[in-house]
């Protein structure tokens, strides 16, 4: 009886599914009639402005005379270029995420005694709770980011200034998560192999003597790891803390914090929005694809196989077959990406160091082919460049990063960006609660049928 009954069930889950389908199809030529902009885009694929800040500024074009016009990729934070920042700590020879972290929130580039304090104020508040560390050892799942977001809700039962919207108690809980964001991390992926894979529960406390980077590979992996694999991270971090508030999980922490609901809660819709797959795994998917290219090409050198192997993956004959060159193209950027430029750099220093450098020339053929190989393929000129995330996967895979905490990662990093346009957000004198407006398309002039009437 109970097997009869769930099989009526199911059948009936299936019978309103086409119907809930059907519901959900808007005929896209309607979007052109009313003028919406799909995804918030423009005609022309830029952006439509749905905001101001003062935070970032992602730039990869301009328009002239109503056109669009490529131009080298420019990624600034506060109004600083993210390369004379990177250039200006690596010169030093530091870790800059901490300076990084600094100017996002203040907009100025902070002093070495201010620096100095700051960092040692992060690094006090790394430290967790001990029943809070038990919550999130106990917690089960297999999924870092969903764990992420529990892990910063449970934050907020914790917290007795949680609803205290003054400035100051704001910035603290920015500052807090952004400590505490890498330990939970790491906590949280131990936890997951204890649990389901059966390996030795290993939990390492944070060390305030220790840069963010290396913190946290230190959390992951122990002391096992190199100074230029804790270099290559901090510059990951630093290149991946801020991107203009238009990027998804951005926009989602700003519309949430429009509503003036708590720190925790518009954290951790940035984090949900940043676990989707169209927005934070894409390095992972740039790994799969490289996997598929170097056990299918035989000559990684050959210019003609590899561009012939990519023509292939964009007619979807090979690999997850989506028709997609991954970690090619951006929304923003045209001709070049500078966070791309930066991570390459490092990138060949890791190669070497690890015996990768065919590996690595291979990742470099790809991004020199693959733009050549989509304008043969669709017949037009769009400018396209690789991103971050076509380096970024190899990055993380080479120092020893298992790929579940890849996204994570961003997470950790983002969390910077994340906590300036939040606070910016609730606090410009301007501010309004965020509500677009959607056209209604739906059959109108319906009227109510009595139930023993309908079909």
């Amino acid at each position: 009886m109970n097997n009869l009954k769930t099989t009526i069930m199911e059948e009936f889950i299936k019978d309103i599914g086409g119907l809930v389908y059907n519901a959900c199809q808007i005929d896209k030529t309607l979007f052109d009639e009313f003028g919406v902009k799909r995804g918030l885009r423009n005609a022309d694929g830029t952006g439509v402005i749905a905001g101001l800040t003062n935070v970032g500024d992602v730039i990869g074009y301009v328009k002239e005379d109503g056109k669009v016009k490529p131009v080298e990729g420019n990624l600034r934070y506060r109004g600083y270029p993210v390369t004379e920042l990177v250039k200006g700590f690596q010169a030093d020879k530091r870790h800059g995420f901490d300076e990084t972290t600094f100017l996002l929130l203040t907009g100025k580039l902070p002093s070495k005694a201010q620096l100095n304090h700051f960092s040692e104020y992060l690094a006090y508040n790394r430290d967790l709770d001990e029943a809070f560390t038990n919550m999130i050892l106990s917690l089960r799942g297999k999924d870092m980011m969903n764990m992420l977001a529990r892990s910063i809700l449970i934050l907020y039962t914790l917290d007795e200034t949680a609803e205290d919207y003054s400035h100051l108690s704001l910035l603290n809980q920015s500052l807090s998560l952004i400590a505490k964001l890498p330990v939970i991390v790491a906590y949280s992926y131990h936890g997951m192999r204890h649990a389901y894979s059966r390996k030795t529960l290993v939990i390492r406390h944070p060390r305030p003597n220790l840069s963010p980077a290396e913190n946290f590979l230190y959390m992951i992996k122990g002391c096992n790891y190199t100074a230029l694999e804790a270099e290559i991270l901090d510059l990951a971090l630093v290149l991946h803390a801020e991107h203009g508030g238009g990027n998804n999980s951005t926009f989602v922490t700003r519309v949430v914090s429009s509503s003036m609901t708590d720190t925790y809660s518009a954290i951790a819709a940035g984090v949900g929005s940043l676990k989707g797959r169209l927005h934070g795994g894409a390095n992972l998917q740039v790994l799969e694809m490289m996997e598929d290219i170097k056990a299918h090409v035989k000559d990684w050198t050959d210019e003609n196989e590899v561009k012939n192997y990519l023509g292939r993956i964009l007619k979807s004959e090979v690999g997850d077959k989506s028709g997609k060159i991954y970690g090619i193209g951006h929304a923003v950027y045209t001709l070049s990406d500078p966070r791309t430029i930066l991570l390459k750099e490092k990138g060949w220093d890791l190669a070497r160091e690890k015996g990768l450098e065919k590996e690595f020339a291979l990742y470099d053929l790809i991004e020199r082919l693959a733009p050549k190989a989509f304008h043969e393929f669709k017949g037009e000129t769009k400018v396209i460049s690789a991103n971050v995330d076509f380096y970024s996967g190899f990055v993380y895979e080479t120092i020893g990063i298992p790929k579940e905490l890849f996204t994570p990662i961003f997470a950790i990093s983002r969390m910077a960006g994340w906590a300036a346009h939040r606070l910016e957000e609730v606090t410009f004198s301007s501010k309004r609660i965020i509500r677009p407006a959607y056209k209604n398309v739906a059959q109108c002039e319906l009227h109510y049928a009595p139930l023993a009437t309908r079909k």
